[in-house]
């Protein structure tokens, strides 16, 4: 069973968050990408919690209605902020003394690589969906071929100041459209909208985008790290997807899971997949972390 809980982690900062499994339980924190929620993680808390880990998906700066600062003031956007306020809820559960597994797609991809460039030691494992090494992800928009550049242009339209308009318009057309033919199902997508769906939230998510700024260079990962990217994936081509493979040190363990396009009477496998590799990477690396919240 998935339980939400407020999550204060300092004045003007409550985050609304889904919680499965029991609290003295390993820690296994997800962080959710661009215009969905914690909702995007509804399939794997209760499979980690069945497996006796504590699962916590936080919706993150911006998405939670009572940690929304004014997304017109972008220092409270910057990555540092973002990267800030995982940890803190990390600690702000109790968990703030021992190592934890991390699992991030889009935007808590990137979040989730750098926090594990900064603070290896905090982390028992890495896994990632969608989300290439930054190292990667710089050098293949920088291909001659402009694959890569095509398929993240979404970044520079989003700067656009009427980006959130057009995004909103039409009861979400844009949203709707774009999560359907990701495979969304329409009652998550419902849920995804409850969140995001309104001026304020949507302006907070671009803010993320707006408030990026230059990308700092990151060495290759330094902890266990399980990387998965579908074929299928129209933003994450396969020259940035491969690059990451180059970008692990040599630790056991870390591998890069290839997806081949998934058709939708099969997606439920999918989600099932994702369900098992997430498992099976946070037990292989159980031991380095204490099951006794401390």
């Amino acid at each position: 069973m998935i339980e939400t809980r407020r999550i204060e982690t300092a004045p003007g900062l409550v985050f609304d968050v889904s919680v499965a499994g029991p609290d003295d339980g390993p820690l296994a924190l997800l962080l959710h990408g661009f215009c969905v929620s914690r909702h995007f993680w509804d399939n794997q808390l209760p499979a980690l919690a069945q497996a006796g880990y504590f699962a916590v998906a936080p919706n993150q700066r911006g998405y939670s209605v009572d940690a929304r600062p004014d997304p017109r003031d972008f220092d409270e956007y910057r990555v540092d902020r973002l990267i800030g306020d995982a940890l803190d809820i990390v600690a702000a559960i109790g968990c703030g003394k021992q190592r934890f597994h991390l699992v991030g797609h889009d935007w808590g991809g990137s979040l989730s690589w750098l926090i594990a460039d900064r603070y290896p030691e905090r982390l028992a494992s890495l896994t990632m969906l969608s989300r290439p090494h930054p190292a990667s992800f710089a050098r293949a928009v920088k291909m001659p071929d402009g694959e890569q550049a095509r398929r993240s242009r979404h970044h520079q339209e989003f700067l656009d100041p009427m980006a959130g308009s057009r995004l909103l318009a039409d009861d979400a057309a844009w949203v709707r459209a774009r999560l359907a033919k990701n495979g969304v199902p329409e009652a998550a997508i419902a849920l995804h909208l409850s969140v995001i769906g309104n001026p304020s939230a949507m302006e907070a998510a671009l803010a993320w985008y707006r408030a990026r700024g230059e990308r700092e260079p990151i060495g290759p990962t330094k902890v266990p790290t399980l990387f998965i990217w579908g074929d299928a994936d129209d933003t994450v081509g396969r020259a940035a997807a491969d690059g990451t493979d180059e970008l692990y040190r040599p630790i056991t363990n870390s591998r890069l899971c290839r997806v081949s396009a998934i058709t939708r009477p099969t997606r439920r496998r999918s989600r099932s997949l994702h369900c098992y590799w997430i498992i099976s990477l946070v037990i292989r690396h159980n031991c380095r972390i204490s099951t006794a919240r401390r």
